[in-house]
């Protein structure tokens, strides 16, 4: 192994937290190795091989940030440059006062741009039990 993936940061899982995880480390200039057994290891849930894919849902709940502590923290994640949150609004559909999102074109921006990151390295294939030994540093 590389002395660059010692010191990386790996992310194990592209889901939503996986996702936004990885992007924030490489937003502030880490190294970022981005895990993701799909589509070597598939699930029942998932359909397809994007990163943050919505399973149960298309809606983030409430988006009210003045009444709301869902919606606060929505509103937290966005000053903080949370790529969920961007994809998500630019992905929204009309749900009265709730975030809904299209999960496709969701799901097909958070891949895109962690894809397109400098920073950030997906390793597909499943990581099985703990993580190696060497791995310094692991989300």
């Amino acid at each position: 192994m590389s002395q660059q993936a010692n010191t990386a940061i790996h992310v194990i899982g592209a889901g939503l937290a996986g996702s936004e995880a990885a992007w924030q480390a490489a937003e502030a200039g880490a190294g970022v190795i981005l895990h993701e057994m799909r589509p070597i290891q598939k699930t029942d849930a998932h359909q397809t091989e994007g990163f943050a894919e919505l399973v149960c849902s298309n809606s983030f709940r409430s988006d009210d940030h003045r009444h709301n502590a869902v919606g606060l923290l929505h509103e937290e994640m966005r000053r903080c440059g949370s790529l969920i949150m961007r994809a998500a609004d630019a992905h929204a559909l009309p749900a009265g006062g709730a975030l809904a999102v299209d999960r496709d074109a969701f799901s097909g921006a958070v891949t895109a741009a962690i894809a397109g990151h400098p920073n950030i390295t997906v390793e597909r294939g499943e990581i099985a039990g703990l993580p190696p030994q060497d791995w310094d540093n692991v989300v």
